[in-house]
């Protein structure tokens, strides 16, 4: 219910009870996984290493590249003078 209400959701009680029973499901069958013994299994997949060829993808280097962003934002807002921006409070509890 907590979940709900910090979510903005208004559900009836009947669909409180549902989610309620479909939660505890899916965190029981969590902890069921979580006993499971993955020592020697091995990754499915890893997008930086192609364990069929045994080589390292191919990644570019990184840089920093200019950018002007905040200038450009912050001449549309509607007080640009600020280092921060007003926005309406949408917010009320």
């Amino acid at each position: 219910m907590n979940v709900a209400t910090l979510a903005h959701l208004y559900l009836s009680d009947a669909e409180v009870n549902t989610y309620l029973h479909q939660l505890d499901s899916i965190l029981t069958y969590m902890d069921k996984l979580n006993e499971l013994d993955t020592t020697n299994v091995d990754a499915l997949a890893q997008p930086l290493f192609d364990a069929a060829s045994n080589e390292q993808a191919a990644l570019r280097e990184d840089r920093t590249v200019p950018c002007n962003l905040w200038e450009e934002v912050s001449r549309r807002a509607p007080d640009p003078n600020s280092s921060f921006f007003r926005v309406p409070k949408v917010i009320e509890r």
